[in-house]
């Protein structure tokens, strides 16, 4: 690899808010605020909206929408071509 053009690789505290959850890994993010982490090092922390405790994918959380009835409103509103 070639030396100076990579950003560096450390650890980061990325934290939910939405869901009070936080998680420690490696990251390129960077951020100005730190956060004193459980081990008792303090590590940038960065803030994201949405993480897989609060992803309605990941919780199972996630609403069924109705197409079909979604489509017959559009079919009575518009007329069905054809």
């Amino acid at each position: 690899m070639r030396q100076g053009i990579h950003p560096s690789y450390g650890p980061v505290v990325f934290r939910d808010r939405a869901a009070n959850h936080a998680f420690l890994t490696r990251s390129t993010m960077t951020s100005e605020r730190t956060v004193e982490w459980e081990d008792g090092h303090t590590y940038p922390v960065v803030d994201v909206e949405i993480s897989n405790v609060s992803h309605p994918f990941y919780t199972g959380t996630a609403r069924v929408l109705d197409t079909a009835g979604r489509v017959e409103r559009f079919e009575r509103r518009y007329g069905k071509k054809g």
